[in-house]
């Protein structure tokens, strides 16, 4: 080994010494430009170049001057390295190439001229490294419980040193809450929320994480080197299940198609199912529904707009339950319990099916026996009692603001109040009478068959036959239908 190197040397003697064409002559070789400084990234060809002029017969050798290892002599390669070569054009330009730069090619180059005293130049080689995780470093998947604390790491090496940012994978903003303490109440801590679409630094702390916090986070690393690399982190939020009812009071009419809805929140997926006003239980998959009436959905909608699917459908904690009923009848009237079930705990909710062919029935007897329904006050009094006006209607506007003046009093009985202001009296009503005409009128009451009558006061406390009256409010019943 050492002889090999002495050989060497005296190589390098030789070529450096010959004296060649310019020895005595007055031009001497110059450098026309300092060597410059190379940067590659790893795994890049790099190039020196040395220019000279006058060069003559003097030589041009390649030395990596931090180790003193010769590289090459004119154009003869002296180092073993393969990956080394040397070119020249003209006698001016002389080049070293490194191919494949890799860590250990990093360093000083000298390229140096046999003249005396010596002539040479330096240029420095840095191979740039491209991020790399630390494994042990980078945390991998976590499964953590809602209101709790997780704290996400990702350590990366690179030359130079790698930058190292958050970012969701649904693109939503990262919520960081970092906890504070004002002077004047230092012993009460409060949340300082922070919403960024990027996070910089190794370290990502999710304080009180909530379940809209769910999902992947990318940890990405650059340094300017390609390529950049990234770090998948599945963030998984346990809770229990919650249930939210749209419309906890359902009618439909016998004989349609009815439809009950639950939402349901829950991570790990719950396991939902509905048990009907018999306890029947209607399960999605898992158990045959008995009554081919009755069918279960659960919907579920993309995690991320415009996707059909994501790699992690958990993400998805949020469903819709709907329990349809086909040709509904009386017997499905009654209560429906919607249930989830997961590892965290269990819940419910109801929903009351009704009939509301029965309850319209039920509301329009109460309108027609109720007195205090719609009534036109086109009326008006003579001598012989109270008539009623059946003429022409039009002009008058104020029935609906007219009947919001009177409240119901006992069985069929309406007490007036004071109409209000904007309500249009009837063209054709006329004047009020005088007080004792009207007081004597108001004595004068017909009977109804079987006896029974309905007393009515009018703001000028005019009596009304009830059985007139009954039949005035059929009849704007059936108009007004």
């Amino acid at each position: 080994m050492i002889t090999r190197e002495r050989t060497i040397f005296a190589i390098l003697l030789a070529f450096l010494v010959y004296p060649g064409d310019n020895m005595g002559r007055a031009f001497q070789p110059e450098f026309m430009k300092p060597l410059a400084n190379i940067t590659v990234p790893l795994g890049r060809d790099a190039v020196f170049t040395c220019h000279v002029e006058h060069l003559g017969g003097y030589r041009v050798g390649w030395v990596k001057a931090d180790t003193k290892a010769i590289q090459a002599i004119h154009d003869h390669v002296i180092t073993h390295n393969p990956r080394v070569s040397v070119s020249h054009g003209d006698h001016t330009t002389w080049s070293l190439r490194i191919k494949g730069a890799q860590k250990e090619d990093e360093g000083l180059y000298m390229c140096q001229i046999n003249t005396d005293p010596m002539k040479s130049q330096t240029g420095m080689l840095a191979v740039e490294i491209p991020p790399d995780f630390i494994p042990e470093e980078t945390s991998s998947d976590v499964t953590v419980q809602e209101g709790y604390h997780v704290k996400l790491k990702c350590r990366a090496t690179g030359i130079p040193p790698p930058k190292v940012s958050w970012r969701r994978e649904d693109q939503k903003d990262i919520i960081i809450r970092e906890p504070f303490y004002e002077k004047s109440t230092s012993s009460n801590e409060k949340v300082k929320v922070q919403k960024v679409n990027e996070w910089i630094g190794e370290e990502l702390t999710l304080s009180k994480i909530k379940r809209d916090q769910m999902g992947v986070y990318h940890c990405i690393a650059s340094n300017g080197v390609p390529p950049s690399i990234s770090k998948r982190i599945i963030v998984d939020v346990t809770f229990p299940p919650v249930i939210h009812v749209p419309n906890q009071l359902v009618g439909a009419p016998l004989g349609t198609d009815v439809t009950l809805e639950c939402i349901v929140e829950a991570f790990p997926v719950s396991i939902n199912f509905w048990r009907g006003n018999k306890d029947t239980i209607f399960f999605q998959d898992d158990i045959i529904i008995t009554s081919s009436r009755h069918e279960v959905q659960i919907l579920t909608k993309p995690t991320l707009k415009g996707h059909h699917s994501v790699a992690h459908p958990n993400f998805n904690f949020k469903v819709r339950m709907l329990l349809i009923i086909r040709n509904f009848t009386k017997q499905d009237v009654g209560t429906y319990k919607c249930i989830a079930k997961n590892s965290n705990g269990e819940f419910e909710s109801s929903i009351r099916l009704y009939d509301i062919t029965s309850a319209v029935k039920q509301k329009s007897s109460y309108n027609v026996a109720g007195v205090e329904s719609k009534v036109n006050r086109h009326e008006y009094e003579n001598q012989q009692g109270l008539e009623i006006y059946d003429g022409d209607h039009s002009g008058f506007d104020g029935i609906d603001e007219y009947n919001q003046g009177y409240e119901r009093i006992g069985n069929g009985e309406v007490r007036s109040q004071q109409p209000p202001d904007n309500v249009v009296q009837s063209s054709h009503s006329v004047p009020t009478q005088s007080s004792s005409s009207s007081s004597s009128s108001s004595k004068e009451r017909r009977k109804r068959p079987g006896g029974g009558h309905h007393q009515f006061r009018s703001n000028s406390n005019r009596s009304i036959d009830g059985c007139v009256l009954l039949h005035i409010l059929m009849a704007f019943v059936v108009t007004y239908r």
